[in-house]
């Protein structure tokens, strides 16, 4: 009964060599894409950014500056815009779930590593954890936030 597991596992370590291979190629080209991107510089000023989400970040956004003439534009597309409903003498605000996933994620996770390198960020995260805020909320709220500074 060792034997097979042994096996099993031997070529689970291989494959996950091979897999492990192709990310470091992955993350070499991203690397050199991003350093010689034209906005390199500004996404990788972003506080908390740091060499895995400034990529994201730029790829986020693209390069094209004139695709979202105003922040909520942006936001609303990356899903970090809050959506306000209504009916009758009810109002409720929830999660945007039409966006794409991973790029919402990407500014969400930016958000929350910027709460570790901006003074401003900080305050805000704390400012919403003294409203009763859970955690996720308020980073999300963060999140919405720095879109607009």
């Amino acid at each position: 009964m060792l034997l097979p597991a042994l096996l099993a596992t031997g070529t689970l370590v291989a494959e996950l060599r091979v897999v492990l291979a192709g990310i470091e190629r992955y993350e070499q080209a991203i690397d050199r894409a991003f350093k010689v991107h034209p906005d390199a510089a500004i996404f990788a000023s972003l506080p908390g950014a740091g060499p895995t989400l400034a990529p994201r970040l730029l790829a986020a956004l693209g390069s094209d500056r004139e695709r979202w003439p105003d922040a909520l534009g942006l936001q609303q597309y990356l899903g970090v815009a809050p959506v306000t409903e209504r009916s009758g003498n009810k109002r409720w605000v929830h999660w945007r779930w039409a966006c794409p996933k991973f790029l919402r994620q990407s500014v969400v996770e930016w958000a929350g590593m910027s709460v570790r390198f901006s003074v401003w960020a900080a305050a805000y995260y704390q400012q919403q954890r003294e409203h009763g805020k859970s955690h996720n909320t308020a980073i999300r709220a963060l999140a919405f936030m720095l879109g607009d500074n």
